[in-house]
């Protein structure tokens, strides 16, 4: 699955509702963003299970009618190089 590093988001990973939904994910509670604009936005909060460096790892998902975002809670502990170029690769590799 592909999704866009968002380096302004304290969270794990943002998903579709659809998605969540159609993965049977658990409800654990509400949470509460406030984005770049300034304005704050409710959204549900889900226990999901990804696969992360070949392993399984548990985090919380918020559920947000946007593309799939990744959270500097999630690349903690790992180098995120980019490439600001058109088409240039993003690499997220575990700091030894």
């Amino acid at each position: 699955m592909e999704a866009v590093v968002d380096t302004g988001f304290n969270g794990f990973l943002t998903l579709l509702p659809s998605l969540i939904a159609s993965l049977g994910c658990p409800h654990i509670g509400r949470g509460r963003a406030f984005l770049a604009n300034g304005q704050s936005e409710l959204f549900d909060v889900y226990a999901v299970t990804l696969i992360w460096d070949g392993q399984p790892r548990f985090v919380d998902a918020d559920a947000a009618d946007t593309g799939a975002l990744i959270g500097m809670s999630l690349i903690y502990g790992y180098e995120l190089r980019i490439q600001a170029m058109d088409g240039g690769r993003v690499t997220i590799e575990r700091i030894p």
